[in-house]
């Protein structure tokens, strides 16, 4: 609990004082209660969805053993041993593995979106992972088959509630599929083994098949199952749950002390001060028994093909079923820039040069890549859960992000990946600031706002899996600290805006939020997706990127400004609805356009309104309009 202020305090010893304490108490816990987390609803690395859904399915069955550990490169699952491809593989919904990667059951479709966009409280089968057909006909129960794999609920996502589950099915010989294994959901719990034994003559034929389903509460949470290293064989028993593997769980970490991406050009500036003094990963070894450990790793420029580096291995002693970091010394690239603003990117390989040979190799080396780009970033490009804040109707919401530069530099534009609501939060207007300073932040006296824009609308399109919005005016920064973030008007529910926020950051979040007037420090980890882009000009997302979002009609109106009516023009026969605001997002007029396509304004007060036009539910941008 946050203590209060001793001015609160005293007044709780005081019982005369209680109304007063009663609102006092109100307005701390408003300012220390208004960050909130929610489902991510959108995953945009799996917007086009899967291109290849047959191209590589086996033509004939599969024979035991069957393995999977997902450790890819693809978010799909591969089609060579799985049928569909609802499940989103990755590294980034897991907490730790037993090997790098996961197969992440969510109530997100193959491409992305909700299974269900309209009700809020749907239970339903969401997603199916269904292995390719084996052939078990000249297999017998006495050959004693187990299917083992490890489940975990939650991760980094939402935990599916009670009434959600992930289950197991089996195909029978005449095509009806069984049920063999359920689990309820529960909070996030850590991996944990199940054993299955396929022991029914039914399932003895030569078109078997095993199949994953959850059940889900669509947009009530994310509800996330992850499921790794799957095992089906024979001559197993209900103990057989020793994993004779050692295995990179996690992804290393980026080469950078604290941002995740930055121009070439201002790490170079500071090269020593931007480096982190060591390369961390880590190392599961699943064996009953302690392992020594050889690792090493090497580094190249990826576009030349360049040599950077190449560690000496190293040795350690791993624990049995026991996960150690590792770490190596950072090395210091001596790579020149291509151009002051060319791409750089740089691939780090970690791997095992010594391991046992009966073990599995795919998941023995894993590459990261540090990228040198256009922007500044402090997340890693996934995001696991929404952060928006949660305000009062009346007032608006600040958000900034505290950045740094090590040489002047000018401010394009900034990109931002929005997590997905129900319904789209399209029209809830939002405008982009930056600062120099932050009341109260750093001992800055007051705000110095170097640049704002109004009325931007939130887009889910993919470029880099961001929206990007170029400024008007280009900002030009000087060396040293800047903030650039969001402000939500107390309007069209543009308080609950919601933005990805990447759980898996590691340090401070350098985010700030300002919900009564102060600025405060936020309490929730992670970062808050958003990236300024610095340098040469970028340009707003394209609208066909677009995704998921219904077109709106194009529309105009005249005169503007205008004394006493305004007539609306467009082409659409589709019933109209309007609707005004004040700049202080008060509704002064709305209503339902005649035939005659116009309104009467000479009640309204002179000034500058905002107006809104509705085609079948679908509310395009808004325009301003001046009352004379």
């Amino acid at each position: 609990m946050i203590k209060p202020p001793n001015i609160v305090y005293n007044l709780m010893k005081r019982k005369k004082y209680g109304c007063l304490l009663i609102a006092c108490m109100a307005v701390i816990s408003a300012a220390t209660a208004q960050e909130r987390t929610a489902p991510v609803n959108y995953n945009p690395v799996l917007k086009d969805g899967y291109k290849a859904a047959n191209a590589a399915h086996k033509a004939t069955a599969l024979s035991l053993p069957f393995f999977e550990d997902f450790t890819g490169s693809s978010p799909y699952p591969d089609a060579g041993k799985w049928v569909e491809h609802q499940v989103y593989v990755n590294n980034t919904m897991c907490i730790s593995p037993v090997s790098r990667g996961v197969a992440t059951f969510d109530a997100l479709n193959d491409h992305g979106i909700p299974y269900d966009t309209a009700s809020a409280n749907t239970l339903v089968n969401a997603d199916s992972l269904t292995s390719q057909p084996i052939d078990l006909s000249s297999s017998h129960p006495s050959d004693s088959i187990y299917i083992s794999f490890f489940y975990q609920p939650g991760g980094n996502g939402f935990y599916p509630r009670a009434e959600d589950s992930l289950m197991l099915y089996l195909k029978r010989a005449n095509g009806v599929w069984e049920k063999a294994w359920a689990v309820p959901g529960s909070t996030p719990q850590p991996f944990k083994q199940a054993m299955v034994v396929v022991d029914s003559d039914a399932y003895f034929h030569n078109d078997f098949q095993f199949r994953f389903v959850n059940k889900a509460a669509i947009n009530t949470s994310d509800d996330v199952w992850n499921l790794d290293y799957i095992r089906m064989g024979t001559n197993r028993g209900i103990g057989d749950t020793a994993v004779d593997d050692v295995a990179f769980t996690s992804d290393p970490a980026f080469m950078l002390n604290d941002y995740t991406s930055m121009p070439y050009r201002q790490f170079m500036a500071n090269e020593a001060g931007e480096l982190a003094s060591q390369q961390y990963d880590s190392i599961r070894n699943n064996y009953p028994v302690s392992q020594t450990v050889n690792c090493s790793y090497t580094a190249r420029e990826t576009a030349t093909g360049t040599p950077l580096f190449s560690s000496p291995v190293s040795s350690s002693v791993i624990g049995a079923k026991n996960t150690q970091g590792i770490s190596f010394p950072t090395y210091t690239p001596s790579f020149p820039s291509p151009g002051n603003y060319d791409k750089v990117v740089f691939e780090n390989k970690f791997f095992f040069p010594l391991v046992n040979a009966g073990e599995p190799h795919d998941n023995d080396t894993i590459i990261k890549q540090q990228v040198f780009d256009n922007y500044l970033a402090y997340d890693d490009g996934t995001a696991e859960l929404s952060y928006y804040l949660n305000l009062f109707s009346s007032l608006p919401g600040k958000i900034a992000i505290e950045y740094h530069l090590n040489q002047p530099d000018t401010l394009r534009g900034i990109a931002i990946y929005f997590g997905r609501q129900v319904p789209m939060a399209s029209n809830k207007l939002f405008s982009v600031a930056v600062y120099s300073a932050l009341q109260g932040i750093n001992n800055a006296p007051s705000n110095i706002l170097l640049h704002q824009e109004d009325l931007l609308q939130p887009q889910y399109g993919e470029v880099n899996q961001y929206w990007v919005y170029s400024l008007n005016s280009p900002v030009a920064l000087q060396a040293g600290t800047f903030y650039m973030g969001t402000i939500q008007p107390a309007f069209s529910g543009a308080d609950s805006l919601y933005f990805g926020l990447d759980v898996n950051r590691l340090g401070g979040n350098h985010a700030y939020y300002d919900v009564l007037g102060t600025w405060n420090s936020s309490s929730i980890s992670g970062a808050i997706m958003m990236r300024p882009l610095l340098g040469q000009t970028v340009f707003n997302t394209n609208t066909e990127d677009r995704h998921l979002l219904p077109s709106p009609q194009t529309w105009s109106m005249y005169p503007n400004p205008a004394a006493d009516h305004v007539s609306f023009y467009y082409t659409s026969q589709k019933s109209a609805s309007y609707e005004l605001t004040d700049m202080q997002g008060r509704i002064v007029m709305k209503g339902s356009l005649g035939n005659g396509k116009d309104i009467n304004i000479q009640s309204l007060r002179a000034g500058i309104y905002l107006v809104r036009l509705s085609f079948d539910g679908v509310t395009g941008a808004p325009q301003k309009i001046i009352k004379q």
